[in-house]
């Protein structure tokens, strides 16, 4: 199809004038040729502005195909530059491009831990009991590509950030990843993003003394070849020397 577009698209886009950015008038063109459009399901294409924690923190059970007008939005790993954000991600994706941004959700039942892990790139953890439905909706992090906090303009559902102090997540961005060739597996270090935490007077144990984690993953290069679904996650047991550290797996 691209080599055919090749052929027509300079003069098909000038019969269009009245069509709003490049994605409209491609799909004129394809009209033309007469290939229609597959909708993919759990498949977006979306425009935004500001924090894409919300979003790329829980990707739907689809392959991520791209990441553009970054020149909008934060840098992906806060604290250093796009590129050196994209450069980093790159680290995962290497390893396991299959599998990149795929979200696995788990509990911590002896501390009653609720976790997301989008692979390659964060872990959350959120105090109490939150239901998968709930965690695999994206929260509104970002705004629409007209600046405004308007939750019906998107495709997909998503949900507002929580404003209660004991749910505020705590967040681990991918630092470095490395293939440990004896084990073949991933193993990806995960450092606390440092931000201030509200009071909470709940009685659950505060995920705030983890200062890392240690996320073990095999490669599955057939991943799409399967039908859809999303990975499993679990806590390791650990030592009493190494409580700063949290220990986790991901896996079919």
């Amino acid at each position: 199809m691209a080599k055919e577009l090749e052929k027509m698209q300079d003069r098909c886009i000038q019969r269009y004038p009245g069509l709003y950015g490049s994605d409209d008038r491609i799909q004129a063109c394809m009209a033309e040729l007469g290939v229609p459009l597959t909708k993919e399901r759990g498949f977006h294409q979306y425009d935004v502005y500001g924090n894409l924690l919300g979003l790329l923190g829980a990707h739907p059970v689809t392959p991520l195909v791209s990441l553009h007008h970054l020149d909008v939005v934060d840098p992906i790993f806060p604290g250093i530059s796009r590129v050196n954000g994209l450069q980093r991600l790159f680290e995962s994706s290497k390893l396991d491009s299959a599998n990149l941004m795929q979200q696995s959700i788990c509990y911590d039942k002896e501390r009653y831990w609720s976790i997301s892990v989008s692979w390659g790139y964060v872990v959350q953890i959120i105090r109490g009991n939150v239901s998968p439905r709930e965690l695999e909706m994206p929260s509104r992090t970002f705004l629409n590509w007209y600046r405004r906090a308007d939750y019906t303009a998107y495709a997909f559902n998503t949900r507002p950030v929580t404003k209660h102090p004991c749910q505020k997540p705590f967040v681990y961005y991918m630092n470095t990843a490395k293939f440990d060739h004896s084990r073949n597996q991933i193993i990806g270090i995960y450092y606390r993003h440092r931000e201030s935490s509200p009071s909470c007077r709940w009685k659950i144990e505060s995920p705030e003394n983890i200062n890392n984690i240690v996320l073990l993953k095999r490669p599955d290069n057939n991943r799409w070849q399967k039908s859809p679904r999303r990975d499993c996650c679990g806590v390791l047991p650990s030592n009493n020397n190494s409580k700063s550290n949290l220990y986790m797996w991901v896996g079919s």
